[in-house]
């Protein structure tokens, strides 16, 4: 259990507010040698149909102007979202991995690119859900370049849900391989890289009375002494609904683990426009900083499914992180 929390020393947000979408959700930062983009899931969470946000910067820090939602050539549907884009400074291209569903098993991770970040094409399925198992569902990829090499975590949906209660996704957290080292793969699953048991003094109990959802959004990145950060998104079990979820770290010494929590790293009262709930992040380390972008509700309203979802972002030191690890 993480002794001492870890703090953010400067807060942002909200990033923008859209105008062409009521929630912005899923942020992933990247940098193509010029600007700064964010990309994520654009939509509403009342009636979950989403399409692919576009925000762009000259800083990192912004300011943030939203633009067109993006193209996706080949590939369209209610829950495709979640994207996670690399751009690749040696093909100078952009490379995206995107769910095709997130609330039923059978979903896959698709493979796109794009020349200038706006117009995405499918080029191929990279990574296919197993029947009956518990990768039976595969959502909110996350493309990493660790050790020179490429990785993908995911999360991924188990066929059979535990307890009697009605279908709620229950996912862990998996990690896969490029065999080629290219972003289009083949992909080589790796393991299961974090589970419920592991995070279980933060995260609901699968058989947890009001249980609200699984681990989500990973994401794995290499900190400056070699070592690992997973950051992902767990809920905790106290609160009502619509109050639970929140961002979390995580660390290990190789990539493919083992992982041990340093626990939620998001104070619920950091922003007057944050209600407390965040999730979905992507953290991106620059110099001495580890930037983290991540989606909060905000208080607008006071109602969960009424309640409108922006970008946040934080700033920690890398040497807090790495001292946090050392000690938990």
């Amino acid at each position: 259990m993480q002794s001492k929390p870890l703090t953010a020393f400067k807060k942002i947000g909200p990033l923008f507010t859209s105008t062409h979408f009521k929630d912005a959700k899923d942020p992933c930062v990247v940098f193509d040698g010029v600007g700064w983009h964010i990309y994520g899931s654009g939509g509403s969470v009342s009636k979950e149909t989403w399409q692919i946000l576009h925000a762009t910067a000259p800083d990192i820090e912004g300011p943030w102007k939203e633009e067109e939602p993006v193209a996706l050539l080949g590939i369209d549907g209610p829950h495709v979202a979640a994207p996670s884009v690399y751009f690749d400074q040696v093909d100078c291209l952009f490379h995206m991995a995107v769910q095709k569903d997130f609330m039923s098993i059978g979903g896959s991770i698709e493979y796109l690119v794009s020349a200038n970040g706006k117009t995405f094409t499918r080029m191929s399925t990279i990574l296919d859900p197993i029947g009956g198992t518990s990768e039976a569902g595969l959502y909110d990829p996350h493309f990493s370049l660790i050790g020179n090499s490429r990785y993908m975590a995911y999360s991924g949906i188990p066929a059979v849900m535990t307890y009697d209660r009605p279908f709620v996704p229950q996912p862990d957290v998996y990690l896969a391989k490029s065999d080629r080292n290219l972003w289009s793969g083949p992909w080589q699953r790796v393991r299961k890289i974090l589970d419920h048991e592991q995070i279980s003094w933060h995260h609901n109990k699968r058989e947890h009375p009001d249980y609200e959802w699984g681990i989500e959004g990973p994401q794995l990145v290499e900190l400056p002494d070699g070592s690992i950060l997973l950051n992902a998104t767990c809920f905790i079990e106290e609160g009502r609904r619509g109050t639970r979820q929140r961002v979390f770290f995580a660390h290990s010494l190789t990539v493919d683990g083992t992982y041990t929590s340093l626990g939620p790293v998001l104070s619920e009262r950091d922003a007057e426009w944050e209600s407390g709930e965040n999730g979905h992040a992507t953290v991106f380390i620059k110099d001495t900083i580890v930037y983290l972008f991540y989606q909060a509700r905000s208080q607008s309203n006071p109602e969960p499914t009424q309640n409108n979802w922006h970008y946040g972002l934080a700033l920690f030191r890398v040497e807090d992180v790495i001292n946090a690890a050392k000690v938990a």
